[in-house]
């Protein structure tokens, strides 16, 4: 029996567009799994409700049964990951709100009203008032 050396191709990494899909969806298949691990496990730490003990638990059975658990963690607690996911987006939300308001200090109309008050108490000069307008509308 005679085989011939150049009957089988070998076309490498790349060598169908077949394949280079098939990596494509193998890779994003990784990582989709890999944002709900770690959305699960930003979870387990951000509920309150759960006692200590639970959380150790799930975290040993994403040691050794990562998938599985991955998928039960989803089904039984999926609706409470998104109410705490909102909350916590919300109180974010209100500190760099609360923060902003606290750094921009009066509005320019706020100001321009002082500044009015003190040219008319005589603290300060026209030119002074006109200075102080100019910065707080420009």
């Amino acid at each position: 029996m005679h085989v011939f050396a150049d009957t089988v191709t070998y076309h490498g990494f790349w060598g169908s567009f077949w394949d280079i899909i098939w990596w494509f969806i193998t890779i994003f298949v990784f990582f989709a799994y890999l944002m709900a691990l770690f959305s699960v496990i930003i979870d387990l730490f951000r509920d309150r409700k759960l006692n200590g003990w639970w959380k150790a638990l799930w975290i040993i059975f994403l040691i050794f049964v990562p998938f599985l658990t991955v998928l039960v963690y989803l089904i039984a607690r999926g609706g409470g990951m998104a109410e705490r996911s909102a909350s916590q987006a919300k109180q974010a939300q209100s500190a760099t709100d609360d923060y902003i308001r606290q750094v921009a200090g009066a509005s320019p109309s706020e100001e321009i009203a002082k500044a009015k008050a003190l040219l008319d108490a005589g603290t300060i000069t026209q030119a002074e008032y006109e200075t102080i307008k100019a910065k707080a509308l420009g």
